[in-house]
């Protein structure tokens, strides 16, 4: 989108002017990492003014705040199947593949980094973004429960842990691959577990 022009109007953000700003914010982060991202970099790339961007957003990571929450939501809903292991293996994957391959993923790992140094922006990213993205991923061991597939007196949050923190784990730790068999071996491994 380079190039194009977007305003908002007098009743609030255009919502194409705000799909670009997401849009050039994740490009632009992917490109130069989150320390030359700056506000006239993302103004530039989307075609917008720095007032309006700052009529929006009070800061960069407001910005990637906003794409972050666009992405999981749209990317990150786990299927409904009927089914719990292709769910969670479809799932698990999906996660595996947003965290290491997109533009989003890198956006999370940035934005969890900035997190370590900024305990404002830690608890904002824990109660306003994580949180939501944790009652997705809940979502196919609580389907589960409902169909009686799994006991009704299930932990599922220390599930949830067995089956996601491994891979955030590679992801932001050890650096080690997470392939499709890495996250169906967890699938595997929790649900051989009684």
């Amino acid at each position: 989108m380079p190039g194009t022009a977007h305003h908002g109007n007098r009743h609030g953000r255009s919502e194409a002017a705000r799909q670009a700003v997401l849009y050039a914010a994740d490009d632009l982060l992917a490109e130069r990492g989150f320390a030359a991202l700056t506000i006239e970099g993302i103004a530039a790339r989307a075609g917008v003014s720095k007032q309006t961007i700052y009529r929006w957003w009070s800061s960069k990571v407001d910005i990637l705040l906003d794409t972050l929450a666009d992405d999981m939501a749209e990317h990150l809903t786990p299927p409904d199947h009927g089914d719990l292991r292709r769910e969670l293996r479809e799932h698990l994957a999906r996660v595996a593949r947003f965290l290491t391959g997109t533009d989003a993923g890198a956006v999370f790992r940035a934005l969890v980094g900035q997190a370590q140094h900024d305990p404002a922006l830690a608890a904002r990213l824990r109660a306003d973004y994580l949180s939501q993205q944790h009652a997705r991923d809940l979502l196919p061991l609580r389907r589960a429960v409902e169909r009686g597939d799994l006991p009704a007196d299930t932990d599922l949050d220390l599930a949830l842990d067995r089956l996601m923190g491994p891979i955030y784990h590679r992801v932001l730790v050890s650096g080690g691959p997470v392939s499709r068999s890495f996250t169906d071996t967890l699938v595997a491994s929790y649900l051989a577990t009684p």
